[in-house]
């Protein structure tokens, strides 16, 4: 979805390679997406090491499960989005864009 929309991705299999792929490329990146669950480390630890490595990273936290538990503890933590899976090409979108354009995302 996200390379049909035009944007540049770059993936990691676990946690402790997302944190190593943010912090060679954190330059370059505009946005992480991050799933509540992943192998190795939860979407809560990671979300806090990628703060640790830039406080101002911009993070779509996407999760299977609601937004209420764990995900609003990391959204009151600093994360700037939620999208709950499934979601559509138009919700990723829409979330993206509200994010990237500083715009305060519903």
């Amino acid at each position: 979805m996200l390379k049909a929309l035009g944007y540049k991705v770059l993936t990691a299999q676990n946690g402790t390679a997302a944190i190593d792929i943010y912090r060679q490329s954190k330059e370059t990146i505009d946005l992480v997406i991050l799933d509540m669950v992943m192998p190795e480390m939860n979407g809560g630890e990671i979300f806090d090491e990628l703060k640790k490595i830039n406080p101002d990273v911009k993070v779509l936290l996407s999760s299977g499960y609601s937004i209420n538990g764990q995900a609003s503890k990391i959204i009151s933590r600093g994360c700037v989005g939620f999208i709950q899976k499934p979601f559509t090409m138009l919700e990723i979108s829409r979330q993206l864009r509200n994010i990237l354009d500083d715009r305060s995302c519903p």
